[in-house]
């Protein structure tokens, strides 16, 4: 095992990698240790035990996919859909968010604390929804099921293996997205 010191941000980053590849039950701390070629004993200078360290999973998900993508969205600017568009873009389709956020969904399942969490999460996430039904929509009843429905979209594709004919994934979410949320450009100029 190499000397060198595993900053606190690594560990976390090694914990949310191990997480959205294996689950929760594999993010140990010998194995964060393994992984980054270091030893164990660092750890325990940044945290008190293995749930601190989940802990802080949690935060920087929640940080980086809900406050950050909120800030990306509001810099590159555009209305409310163009805005909201840009958020799901940046969590749902993101290489490195989207298996984090599905891995939290199923420790989710089995964890009330986490459940609790990613309530929160999504709360602030239907917020967003619910902000851009409102500019075209005055009807609480249909605002909240276009969001419902539009959320369930941005998470649920990522569950189905079915086949759309000689249409393709993106032309079919393309289409819920112009029905849910009007037509318009589909997503905003995003800084990468």
């Amino acid at each position: 095992m190499g000397s060198q010191r595993t900053p606190r941000e690594g560990w976390v980053e090694e914990g949310l990698r191990v997480l959205a590849e294996s689950g929760v039950d594999a993010v140990r701390v010998e194995t964060l240790a393994k992984n980054r070629g270091v030893t164990k004993g660092g750890f325990y200078g940044y945290f008190a035990d293995r749930d601190a360290l989940l802990q802080s999973m949690l935060d920087a998900w929640e940080r980086e996919s809900v406050d950050e993508v909120l800030e990306q969205v509001k810099r590159a600017g555009g209305d409310a859909r163009a805005q909201a568009l840009g958020a799901g873009e940046l969590t749902f389709s993101n290489d490195r968010l989207l298996p984090i956020d599905l891995a939290i969904r199923s420790w989710a399942r089995r964890d009330g604390t986490v459940a609790a969490r990613l309530a929160r999460v999504d709360r602030r996430r239907m917020d967003v929804l619910r902000a851009t039904m409102s500019t075209f929509c005055d009807d609480p009843l249909e605002v909240e099921a276009r969001s419902l429905m539009a959320f369930c979209v941005a998470i649920g594709e990522h569950f189905l293996a079915t086949e759309h004919g000689d249409l393709t994934r993106a032309e079919v979410i393309g289409r819920a997205a112009e029905l849910l949320l009007g037509p318009g450009p589909m997503r905003p100029d995003l800084p990468q």
